[in-house]
């Protein structure tokens, strides 16, 4: 396998970066038939990268961005024990690049900047209906703690 170089996002790949929030955004639109149908946007790439709260990486293999993910810091709710914690999203890896550990490494470097913050609890939501998913959270320690339910009249 080629190395794989897990960097910080820049504004340059802005567009890089949206079309994978596309990408991301059409895998899990068969959980949610509550997204709007025309186009939608998850995420402020822009306002993201340029964030000293927030941390966006990329995993390359020969010089192609192959996966994303970031972290931001953000106020937990007032009665947990910690002031903060690390939200993670934005994760993503290419079809043909996936069981490689990469979501993993992308995983381990946004844990790792976020203890340099003094951070040390990391949330993230994930599609129930996604076992795929789960379970690659699973691998790199994640646990369910809370189950968001909804219903929707017509």
């Amino acid at each position: 396998m080629t190395d794989i170089a897990i960097r910080r996002a820049n504004l340059k790949e802005l567009s890089t970066l949206l079309e994978i929030e596309q990408r991301i955004i059409e895998a899990e639109r068969p959980f949610d038939n509550e997204l709007k149908t025309e186009s939608i946007s998850y995420y402020d790439l822009e306002a993201l990268v340029l964030s000293a709260k927030a941390e966006v990486l990329v995993a390359e293999i020969n010089n192609k961005i192959v996966g994303s993910g970031y972290a931001e810091i953000r106020k937990s709710k007032s009665y947990m024990k910690h002031s903060y914690h690390s939200y993670l999203g934005f994760m993503y890896v290419e079809p043909t690049f996936r069981g490689k550990g990469i979501n993993k490494l992308i995983l381990d470097s946004l844990k790792e900047w976020s203890k340099s913050q003094q951070i040390f609890h990391f949330s993230l939501e994930v599609y129930a209906d996604n076992q795929v998913a789960i379970r690659a959270y699973e691998k790199a320690g994640f646990k369910s703690n809370l189950i968001e339910m909804s219903e929707s009249f017509n």
